[in-house]
């Protein structure tokens, strides 16, 4: 049949599959047709063939090996599609008929479709390219943010501007759901939820992600007044109503919408606890179906229910008062048969206690049996965090386990190093990236070819530090010379140092800055140049971390550390991917216990960038002394600035006396000892920090028992 189609169809085909997010081979396609409209239209398939000249594509018609290319890319996504031989088909057979329902606030795929901020919404995404890759049948549940994640601009003082954007379905490769059950079967999906102030409608838009299914609800309908027509118009956004309101739609009327397109899920995964909601419909379901009690209908769920903590601060989780909760799921609360009393006591630590809100986290303890951590030190941080939630028992008995975080490498992994790879490893090594003799094949790797890939990485990532830096500042006023100047910032040749997260004042993008002699020796060396790239956004309501962030760019503006220091405005999905593959060093300097995981750092080492850390996250269950590098011995003084000032020095002490000298310590030219620590890094590291290892550990160590299957090797939780 695929002889037959048009190449315009054919390349549609292809589009409307986010399967070419982490196949490079394919995206270039696209790309290859006209790069400057490529990227106008924010790398995104679908708005680009929507506005490629219709010229571009006959040219196109006569060119055999353009052709073959698309031909190929076509053949590749259809047997992917229709491979039966997966290790979910092998080891998870129970959920073929009955799938993992992963509900998150938001994911990110792809810089295209923007409804994600950071790292939970770039985990959610890499757990479902991951459960694809796999087989396992998930299907994620989310909500469609007409405005997504806000842009980034900063102004000439250096203070960031928020900026929001349209996104329109029909340029996203998104299509709507449709109702697989009842007379409405075949139409369009819409769902209706019942609150106090009146019904809440939404739309279901749905996007194949691989073999994975993600669903999208989208309040924006003429069905609902304005207000409700914006409740999905942002990510994070709006007031405590708002918040409420989203939480309601992605799990209450997440589930709903799953029925009605006749998926009944054996699991239900709660990615943080925006999506709680989603055990009391569960139980409202269960309770209208086979007559049970609210109690007997909630236990059993819970047996099906998993749920991820992300968040290592207590204020960090969405809290609820009584009145906001009753004229939200007021009618729910009816069907449960709950009063208000029994209902806000679901979501208190202490059930008797009025003044205490409704807390989302405590829901999801409460109502699922299988909670975790994102690595082995945040599970420590989250037994302690929610010890009150069991009076009877000591800490080290809580029922929170972790699962450590990993990430998709086949979308972060640069194409050049996974070219050489596939020279080194087995041929089947993205299949067997779980074993750690997958990884041993990067001792085989001569020392000029690892190095030389990775300085063609960082040769690439200056150029487009400087292109993306002209860009901005040109839309500032910038002009001629001032421009010119940028083609002198960053030397591809001296050691660049990264960092780029989420401007969270707990997170110390400053620390460096805080003695700020020490920095400016530091940068000012001729003989061992150090240069440093940051980027990130500090939340829209986060003064504080704005006026870090003002601080640190206003900086780095000035001598000594003008074209030494860069800040990369509106980080996303690719300014990231850049970074994380071009950098000598992942510099992560979080106030420990407070970064949950830390998942940047996984990204780099798949491309044999060094992680330069404090303890934290994943760290402590990675560095072995010769992997990367440590700030610290992974202590914490009771007193948070004298922590800081330990950090601090810890920082400067190990730049000065370690990744410096060892960087520009060259043997024919080539920082040998460097190199034989990044080969170490990637053998010991790639094989246990991917997203794969991590899916499996939760078909193992939860879908699978709550799915009522057989562990194949059972573990501690």
């Amino acid at each position: 049949m695929a002889n037959h189609k048009t190449i315009h169809e054919k390349l549609n085909e292809l589009a409307y599959n986010m399967w070419w997010a982490w196949h490079p081979r394919v995206y270039t396609i696209f790309r290859d047709l006209d790069r400057d409209l490529f990227r106008q239209h924010g790398r995104n398939p679908v708005a680009f063939l929507k506005h490629l000249p219709p010229e571009v594509l006959e040219r196109r018609t006569a060119d055999t090996e353009f052709h073959a290319r698309v031909d190929r890319a076509l053949r590749q996504l259809n047997r992917y599609l229709g491979n039966t031989q997966t290790w979910s088909a092998k080891h998870c057979g129970i959920l073929e008929a009955r799938p993992v329902a992963y509900f998150s606030a938001e994911f990110g795929i792809h810089e295209s479709l923007p409804i994600y901020s950071g790292g939970l919404g770039i985990l959610a995404g890499d757990h479902i390219k991951s459960a694809s890759d796999l087989g396992l049948p998930l299907w994620g549940v989310g909500l469609f943010y007409r405005e997504g994640y806000f842009r980034q601009r900063l102004d000439e003082s250096g203070w960031q501007v928020s900026e929001y954007r349209q996104n329109d379905p029909g340029a996203l490769p998104v299509r709507p759901a449709k109702v697989a059950r009842g007379k409405e079967m075949g139409k369009d999906l819409a769902i209706r939820i019942d609150t106090r102030e009146g019904t809440l409608h939404a739309r279901v838009w749905e996007v194949a992600i691989g073999r994975s299914k993600l669903i999208l609800l989208d309040s924006n309908v003429e069905e609902n007044p304005l207000e409700d027509r914006q409740l999905t118009a942002r990510l994070y956004g709006g007031d405590r109503r708002t918040r409420i309101r989203q939480e309601l739609l992605l799990g209450v009327g997440g589930l709903r919408a799953l029925y009605w397109m006749g998926v009944i899920p054996a699991v239900l995964h709660l990615n943080e606890g925006h999506s709680a909601f989603v055990v009391l419909e569960a139980a409202r379901q269960r309770m209208e179906r086979d007559g049970l009690t609210f109690e007997q209908a909630s236990r059993f769920n819970a047996t099906r229910t998993v749920f991820t903590t992300h968040t290592p601060v207590p204020a960090g989780h969405d809290r609820f008062d009584p009145g906001l909760v009753e004229q939200t799921l007021g009618p729910l609360r009816d069907e449960l048969e709950l009063s208000l009393h029994d209902l806000m006591a679901l979501g208190r630590v202490h059930q008797n206690d009025d003044s205490e809100p409704f807390n989302m986290t405590v829901l999801a303890l409460k109502l699922s049996r299988f909670a975790n951590g994102v690595s082995s030190l945040h599970g420590g941080v989250s037994r302690n965090m929610w010890l009150d939630l069991w009076e009877d028992r000591e800490v080290d008995q809580i029922p929170i386990g972790h699962i450590t975080n990993g990430v998709h490498v086949q979308s972060w992994l640069a194409p050049e190093m996974h070219d050489l790879y596939n020279r080194h490893f087995t041929p089947e090594w993205p299949t067997r990236q779980c074993a750690h003799k997958t990884w041993r094949g990067i001792e085989d790797v001569e020392d000029e070819e690892l190095w030389e890939t990775h300085r063609l990485l960082k040769v690439r990532l200056v150029a487009f530090v400087r292109e993306r830096l002209k860009r901005h500042l040109a839309e500032r006023g910038w002009t001629g010379e001032q421009l010119e100047e940028i083609d002198t910032f960053l030397d591809p040749e001296a050691l660049l140092i990264g960092f780029a997260r989420r401007f969270a004042v707990y997170k110390r993008a400053d620390l460096l800055f805080r003695d700020i002699e020490r920095l400016a020796r530091l940068v000012s060396d001729e003989k061992r140049k150090v240069q440093f790239v940051f980027a990130g956004k500090a939340h829209p309501q986060d003064v504080g971390g704005k006026e870090l962030l003002q601080q640190i760019v206003t900086l780095i503006q000035q001598e000594p550390f003008r074209g030494k220091m860069v800040f990369l405005e509106d980080h996303d999905m690719n300014v990231g991917r850049h970074l994380v593959q071009g950098v000598d060093v992942w510099l992560n300097t979080p106030r420990r216990p407070m970064e949950a995981c830390g998942t940047s750092g996984q990204k780099c080492l798949l491309n044999g960038v060094l992680n330069l850390s404090i303890l934290d996250g994943w760290w402590p269950e990675a560095y072995d002394g010769r992997n990367g590098f440590a700030i610290g011995d992974g202590g914490a003084h009771v007193d948070p600035e004298e922590q800081d000032r330990r950090d601090r020095e810890a920082l400067f002490d190990v730049l000065e006396n370690e990744v410096i000298p060892l960087f520009y310590d060259r043997e024919d030219g080539i920082p040998r000892r460097w190199v034989r620590r990044m080969k170490r890094a990637i053998r010991t590291l790639g094989w246990k920090f991917n997203t794969d290892r991590m899916v499996m550990d939760y078909a193992e160590l939860a879908y699978l028992r709550a799915a009522g299957g057989q562990l194949r090797n059972p573990r501690r939780f």
